[in-house]
């Protein structure tokens, strides 16, 4: 028995690195999981691997930033595993730069899949959790505690320098989860935010690494951390080591599990220790 058996949980950018791991944790502990990617291989790759392990899972690919994704995603929870228990808002990338080179199109983006996509996901869910609140109360049931989980960064919380558009939008989120803790209060709903330190990713892996870009609807992006940065950057972190994805995902199950049911508008820090 899981501590999640019986929910449904959706889970944006689940095809690789942390998002992969978040949805192959609460698949594990019994989460019915709707795996979303920006490509469809990886999607269904990680969906795959949740079924072979036992679980339920299936894709749902595609930009959590394109008009009527959030719908689709939603309704994809709905129809195939019958209702939405657990909402993870993973999906982002950096693009970085200084703000005297920054255009408007560099910061849109950023600002579009970190805080307007979230925003977009739980403007969809709304009617679906207040129609099963409904149904709950109208059969004499318990409404049970459903989940929001918000992934914001260190960056958010401090500022780093090159990265306006992204601490702007991680700050951003802040701001949502206080908000949405409060207007889901009623639906006994629990909203809350996990704020990642260093976690070693592709996105994080060093400069020089072959797979130093990322390719984003034809964007070539470069991504990557120079290895002196790196190691600097490891020192500075009390455990001494940068966090794994399965750190990470250990961090947002906690919010996830019954044990937080009565946590809501907070951030949760997911650092080794390093403090802003």
């Amino acid at each position: 028995m899981g501590k999640l058996d019986g929910k449904v949980a959706v889970v944006t950018g689940a095809g690789r690195g942390i998002g992969s791991h978040i949805a192959i944790k609460l698949a594990a502990e019994g989460a019915a999981v709707v795996v979303n990617d920006l490509d469809d291989d990886p999607a269904t790759e990680t969906a795959r691997a949740i079924r072979d392990l036992g679980g339920r899972a299936v894709p749902c690919s595609g930009s959590v930033t394109d008009e009527g994704f959030a719908e689709r995603f939603v309704k994809t929870a709905v129809d195939s595993f019958g209702g939405l228990d657990i909402i993870v808002n993973n999906a982002g990338y950096t693009w970085d730069s200084v703000i005297q080179k920054m255009g408007d199109e560099q910061w849109d983006a950023i600002l579009d899949v970190h805080l307007k996509a979230p925003f977009r996901i739980l403007r969809a869910a709304q009617p679906v959790i207040s129609r099963l609140v409904k149904s709950a109360k109208d059969a004499g049931m318990a409404i049970p505690c459903r989940k929001v989980v918000n992934i914001s960064s260190v960056a958010g919380l401090g500022g780093n320098p090159g990265q306006a558009n992204y601490a702007a939008a991680k700050a951003g989120v802040t701001g949502l989860t206080k908000t949405m803790s409060k207007e889901w209060g009623r639906y006994n709903v629990t909203v809350n935010t996990v704020a990642f330190g260093l976690i070693r990713t592709r996105l994080t892996s060093t400069a020089g690494d072959e797979d130093g870009s990322i390719d984003i609807q034809g964007r070539e992006i470069r991504v990557g951390v120079n290895p002196d940065l790196l190691v600097q950057m490891e020192k500075s972190i009390p455990l001494g080591r940068s966090g794994s994805p399965e750190d990470a995902a250990g961090a947002v199950y906690l919010l996830c599990t019954p044990e937080s049911d009565y946590i809501s508008g907070q951030t949760l820090v997911c650092s080794g220790g390093f403090n802003i």
